[in-house]
């Protein structure tokens, strides 16, 4: 089974439901990425959805794209469609993430020097401060798939203590390095929203344990608390604080849920959560687990 993602919170298929090429090892089939929204139509690559105060939309191109100049016009596409608008969170998955493509460059550093050459063509030099959360995961098909999340209400990037900021790694990580912030946290009449990017085993800018699922998990999980600390939800993910929580955890082997999941439940998940559990490959091939969180609704403390 592959996971859907929709917008929408009916799951009515008028309001998209699509697969994303990254198969379900357990948990929701179906991710609703924005609240209520209405089809907008198109606009240059992107489907478009609208709601108040709000626009979402998602492309997809290939096969036999070139992965920079893809990612370049797409997200191109993004900052027009969202223009008057702050985005708060894009999702990614990149075909073979870790393969080098036909110049030598890996799948990956070609989708961030595209994607980074984008921001700063349309949003000026001083981009990074205007970074939204993201997550770029590795499918085996030859798709690249891009969506995201865009509002009226002003949000706030936040970056994890641990961590370098993604757009301040060094070259060593490619030549153009990520970009996205560590979370996006957003006020809203109904609370405080905050999306939290693929969050994974790096300290500073180096990975923890290479290839070692549990122990980079133990990593994941104190970024995410460090992460959550900074966005203000307190040290758990807006625990107990009336919020709607949505995680997807990423393993690169799919062998790996059965150690996984008990300890994503046990540390993570409260009554009423939403997981995802995906087969995808990591951005960095030494990587074997991400987790990230959409809050929804979380009371002011």
């Amino acid at each position: 089974m592959i996971v859907e993602f929709a917008f929408g919170d009916t799951g009515d298929a008028s309001k998209g439901r699509l697969g994303i090429g990254l198969p379900l090892l357990g948990g929701e089939g179906r991710v609703p990425i924005s609240g209520p929204v209405e089809p907008a139509g198109r606009q240059g690559g992107l489907s478009l959805w609208r709601g108040a105060g709000s626009i979402a939309g998602y492309a997809r191109v290939g096969p036999g794209l070139d992965l920079e100049s893809a990612s370049m016009q797409l997200y191109a596409d993004i900052l027009r469609a969202a223009g008057g608008m702050n985005l708060y969170r894009i999702w990614n998955c990149v075909p073979r993430i870790n393969a080098a493509g036909p110049g030598g460059l890996e799948n990956y550093h070609a989708f961030c020097r595209g994607r980074s050459l984008a921001f700063e063509e349309g949003l000026g030099r001083g981009f990074a401060g205007k970074l939204p959360a993201a997550s770029a995961v590795g499918t085996a098909g030859d798709e690249l798939f891009v969506a995201f999340l865009a509002g009226s209400a002003p949000p706030r990037h936040v970056e994890n203590p641990a961590q370098v900021p993604a757009y301040e790694y060094p070259a060593e990580h490619g030549p153009r390095p990520p970009s996205f912030a560590r979370a996006t946290a957003v006020e809203g009449p109904s609370g405080l929203d905050v999306y939290v990017s693929g969050t994974s085993a790096v300290v500073g800018h180096e990975t923890v344990a290479p290839h070692d699922t549990l122990a980079q998990l133990e990593c994941t999980l104190e970024n995410l608390r460090l992460i959550s600390r900074a966005s203000g939800l307190g040290e758990r993910l807006g625990t107990g604080r009336g919020c709607r929580r949505q995680f997807k955890v990423y393993l690169r082997n799919a062998r790996d849920l059965a150690a996984v999941a008990p300890r994503v439940k046990e540390r993570l998940l409260s009554p009423g959560d939403a997981v995802s559990y995906l087969r995808a490959d990591i951005c960095r091939a030494a990587l074997n687990v991400e987790i990230e969180v959409a809050v929804r609704g979380a009371d002011r403390s």
